[in-house]
């Protein structure tokens, strides 16, 4: 019998107060899977990292490989961890920050596409990143991420 290890992702969650309230930077995920696809389709900027790694510093490196930018400095809010749906561990946390988004270069992954067709094509890691209110983000953001939000909205309260 074959034990297959967690998957483990570990990201940033950007905030910033504006004059509309309190907004949340969201990824858009890449691929022809979500591209006509909205609800369920927007996550923390986030990647998967080895055991050995801490999480804290894989969420900084994946910031940089899912976006392009450097993670931004200040206080890391603990956002804690959900388990998602696939079963991945997801842990974040929450900077308060408003970087400039003109320099998004996302990272990008290799996949079969279409299926069966032997071509092998690169997308986007994230095909665009918005800044959004909480409503909103709770309504397109992976299901179990929503939990990041709600944590995020007692801290900031």
């Amino acid at each position: 019998m074959t034990v297959r290890a967690t998957r483990r992702s570990a990201g940033l969650l950007l905030f910033r107060h504006t004059g509309d309230g309190l907004q949340v930077l969201l990824g858009h995920m890449g691929g022809p899977l979500w591209a006509k696809k909205d609800a369920g389709a927007w996550t923390v900027p986030k990647g998967e990292y080895e055991a050995d790694e801490p999480a804290w510093e894989a969420a900084r490196r994946e910031f940089r490989e899912e976006l392009g930018i450097a993670p931004p400095d200040g206080e890391a809010v603990p956002l804690g961890e959900v388990v998602q749906r696939n079963g991945k561990i997801v842990t974040a946390w929450a900077v308060a920050a408003d970087p400039d988004l003109s320099e998004f270069s996302p990272g990008s992954f290799a996949m079969e596409w279409p299926p069966r067709s032997g071509r092998v094509q690169e997308f986007p890691e994230l095909d665009r990143v918005e800044w959004v209110g909480l409503d909103r983000a709770r309504a397109v953001i992976i299901a179990a991420q929503a939990a990041f939000l709600d944590r995020l909205a007692e801290h900031t309260g």
